[in-house]
């Protein structure tokens, strides 16, 4: 079962994350490199008049990739249109949005990795020529026309860079690449949102939950609302240390932010598999998940830890990972 507090889908029942987004780059915090690049971006196209070069945001879930989306347009001046690879079925799913946007318009679809094989051939010439083929008829009548589209950015995020085809990867000026947050961005986002959603923060706990939000703000973020939880429940005012603390602990996190399935997978490596090599639809198997939930939402933080490594011939845990359990490596890895 995908926990939760990790799972990318869960934020569309939480307005209250949605609410808590920055609006300008300026509001943003962390992705230094990534801002500077963007700034430059923006600043050139608007002078031109031209809308933005197409973007490509790479990363794990989490990170930032809608919240930048939504700062490059408000930056740029222009509306954005939101949709996802799953959401876009057939070709004129794709057509009807591409007919409807102003010149320099936004177009974000996430899990670009997730398109239709169909969809994304009509998208090839609406990002180079902004043209939509159209075919008309069918069999030796059929013939196809060209519709014209006003000039706009596409946005693609995706969490499996890997699925992207090179065709559409290739079709991307810009490509960024998101990377996990350090415990002091973190602390100062939730230093931030504290406010907004009506409670105090010390700045201790701010770095207690920033140093276990496994890197990412989303999650950090959902900490803050579970902590603000205790804290009412407890009567008080301002989320303390001693409140953040218990909250880390009812949720199960350590002091690496790992949480029990995290947890589960290094068990199950290192006790079933002796530490790997260890394919990734054998470990879903043995531990009963998703693959799909592990590749995306696990396995990125724990190889970002260091705690699990990837070989041509499976995912192998380190020492690194059997000192954080606690555990003496059964052979060498």
């Amino acid at each position: 079962m995908r926990s939760r507090w990790l799972d990318p889908q869960a934020e569309a029942a939480e307005p209250q994350l949605r609410a808590l987004r920055p609006q300008t780059l300026e509001e943003f915090v962390g992705q230094e490199k990534i801002k500077e690049r963007l700034r430059v971006y923006i600043q050139a196209a608007k002078a031109r008049g031209e809308p933005l070069d197409h973007v490509l945001l790479l990363s794990p879930p989490g990170l930032g990739k809608t919240t930048l989306a939504h700062i490059i347009a408000h930056e740029m001046g222009v509306q954005i249109k939101v949709s996802s690879g799953p959401a876009l079925e057939r070709p004129g799913d794709l057509a009807a949005i591409l007919t409807h946007l102003a010149p320099g318009d936004i177009l974000f679809v996430d899990e670009i990795h997730r398109l239709h094989p169909k969809v994304e051939e009509i998208l090839y010439p609406a990002m180079e020529d902004w043209k939509l083929p159209i075919v008309l008829g069918e069999g030796p009548h059929a013939r196809c026309i060209e519709l014209p589209l006003a000039p706009f950015t596409l946005i693609g995020a995706t969490t499996r860079e890997g699925l992207l085809t090179t065709p559409l990867r290739d079709r991307f000026e810009v490509v960024f690449r998101l990377e996990f947050y350090r415990p002091e961005e973190l602390a100062e986002i939730l230093r931030r949102a504290a406010p907004r959603l009506g409670v105090g923060i010390t700045a201790e706990a701010a770095e207690e939950l920033g140093a276990r939000a496994r890197g990412t703000p989303r999650i950090a973020l959902r900490l803050l609302r579970r902590a603000r939880d205790v804290a009412q429940v407890q009567g008080l005012s301002t989320i303390t240390l001693a409140v953040a603390q218990e909250t880390l602990r009812m949720l199960g996190i350590d002091e690496a932010g790992l949480d029990e399935l995290d947890r589960r997978i290094l068990a199950v490596m290192m006790d079933r598999f002796e530490g790997g090599p260890v394919g990734l639809e054998t470990l879903s198997a043995a531990l009963g998940e998703d693959p799909e939930t592990i590749a995306e939402l696990y396995e990125p933080y724990l190889i970002a830890l260091g705690f699990i490594r990837k070989t041509p011939q499976g995912r192998v845990a380190t020492e690194r990972a059997y000192a954080h359990l606690g555990r003496t490596p059964t052979r060498l890895v």
